[in-house]
């Protein structure tokens, strides 16, 4: 499995920015996806974006669609999630998530996923 170590939450004000950083050790596989997801309080975590360690085609859950964006960074086993124009509902827990064994699940299910962060608080106020 991957171990994955999230940093970057904090408090911001709404319209406000972020980036968070998530680190990967272990054995990571180009072909696999590495994604964020959130969880707001008294809700179920969901998904935010994905995409492959080698890049390419990057999925978006239409509430961050034009603000949030997805990279890798493969020499630091890195991935970053850009925040900009932030919301008070874009507070929540979020959490990087990676694949490490093959799965026909879809990059916006967890389902997919086998290795998670501890997560890291995003504040949003308004």
């Amino acid at each position: 499995q991957v171990q994955l170590v999230e940093s970057g939450g904090g408090l911001v004000q709404a319209g406000g920015s972020l980036r968070l950083s998530c680190a990967a050790s272990g054995r990571t596989f180009s072909g696999y996806y590495i994604g964020w997801f959130r969880q707001a309080p008294g809700k179920e975590r969901e998904f935010v974006l994905a995409i492959r360690w080698s890049g390419g085609s990057t999925f978006y859950a239409n509430s961050v669609k034009g603000r949030f964006a997805i990279s890798t960074d493969n020499a630091k086993n890195t991935v970053y999630l850009q925040m900009n124009s932030l919301k008070p509902e874009d507070t929540a827990v979020y959490y990087c998530a990676a694949q490490s064994t093959y799965g026909s699940s879809r990059p916006y299910s967890r389902d997919l996923y086998d290795s998670w962060g501890q997560g890291t608080q995003v504040t949003v106020s308004s």
